[in-house]
């Protein structure tokens, strides 16, 4: 419509375009990432109730699942509404945050099964460990961003990025959660390497590990986390001890065959042989119940979600939103790939939870909020 000098569109016309150009923004909106993450949680919840079926307090856990995935949800509402670059300001103030809230774990924290994770914030628990792997990713993609190095990073390049996750490393390892702390280290060494390391720098560093470990396996883990170590090696040395979990759920995933043993039929889950199978194990009972067609299909959905995230990665326009979904990327890759590899046998068990399918609020809503910042950097603009 052609408008003279005098002429203006009416209030009514301005609503209309205003309304088409929402339509065309949501037509172009990328929803592949949360669509992933739908069918993960839905598929999660589904195999939580039959992993818990026979147990009292089976009605609060998916419950609870659905509760901090509706919380969830609204915060992936609210940061969509905003563009991702607020995280590169808010980088370093979200790290030291977290920072105290580790601390706090230390001195108020909650104990449970012999660690103290937990921190209470009014009526609810929340794991500080588990939001820092995502704060962790912020702070090292802020500082990153403005580097300017040319030829890669010598050793002292790293002091500082070392020290700011060597920090908190050592405030969840004193917990202890030996699995988070090892995810936080993995993510954080692998976003420094993408951005460059001198090879006479990664000798040090190998030389610097290779001293270390022992100090670390003698002097920083508990007697426990030792024997987990040794049980990872043979299993059947201690098979009612320490090599009992990793041989249950062994039995669970080989004893589901090609098909499985049907919905809610899964002995080892539902006699109460696995341990933890509505956390650490929950991949065993989906194993159990739906066979190795089954576990093609999931592994094949995070495999899908992981080359989503690193085509979000490759898009970015800036250096902040490459590494910041780089990073979190990484954050999912290591838990599928360390938990799967657990499960299997093929790694020591460590405690670390199968995004979207494991029981835990705080691992949730990180999840959650992970793939909302995907989301965000893989549409590049406020959505109105």
């Amino acid at each position: 419509m052609v408008h003279s000098a005098l002429e203006s569109p009416t209030p009514i016309e301005t609503e209309t375009s205003r309304m088409g150009m929402y339509e065309e923004e949501l037509k172009k909106f990328n929803w592949s990432l949360i669509a992933l993450e739908v069918i993960l949680f839905a598929l999660g919840i589904w195999n939580l109730i039959s992993a818990t079926a026979v147990e009292d307090k089976s009605l609060g856990l998916y419950k609870t699942q659905l509760l901090w995935f509706g919380i969830g949800i609204i915060l992936t509402a609210v940061i969509l509404l905003v563009h991702y670059s607020i995280f590169s300001r808010l980088g370093y103030f979200l790290y030291f945050v977290n920072l105290l809230l580790l601390a706090a774990v230390l001195v108020v924290g909650r104990s449970s099964l012999g660690a103290k994770r937990w921190v209470g914030i009014g009526p609810f628990s929340i794991q500080p460990s588990e939001i820092m792997k995502l704060s962790m990713v912020v702070c090292l993609a802020k500082y990153f961003e403005t580097d300017r190095t040319v030829g890669g990073f010598g050793f002292r390049d790293l002091l500082l990025p070392a020290l700011l996750v060597l920090v908190p490393t050592g405030l969840i390892i004193v917990q202890p959660d030996l699995g988070t702390a090892m995810i936080l280290v993995l993510t954080s060494a692998t976003m420094i390497f993408f951005n460059r390391v001198k090879t006479r720098t990664m000798l040090i560093l190998g030389m610097c590990f290779v001293v270390a470990a022992p100090i670390v396996y003698r002097f920083g883990l508990k007697p426990y986390q030792r024997q987990r170590l040794i049980s990872f090696i043979d299993p059947m040395a201690d098979p009612k001890g320490s090599g009992y979990n990793s041989i249950q759920s062994m039995i669970a995933i080989g004893s589901g065959q090609l098909v499985g043993k049907g919905y809610r039929k899964g002995t080892q889950s539902q006699l109460n042989f696995l341990p933890e199978h509505h956390t650490d194990f929950i991949f065993s009972v989906w194993g159990e119940e739906r066979g190795f067609i089954g576990c093609i299909i999931l592994i094949g959905l995070y495999l899908a979600f992981l080359l989503n995230g690193l085509g979000v990665a490759y898009q970015s326009h800036d250096k902040f939103g490459l590494l910041l979904a780089l990073g979190i990327v990484t954050i999912f890759f290591w838990h599928v790939f360390i938990n799967l590899g657990m499960v299997c046998g093929l790694l020591p068990i460590v405690g670390v939870p199968l995004p979207f399918m494991s029981y835990g609020g705080s691992s949730l809503l990180t999840s959650v909020i992970c793939v909302a910042i995907l989301t965000n950097i893989a549409n590049k603009k406020f959505m109105f």
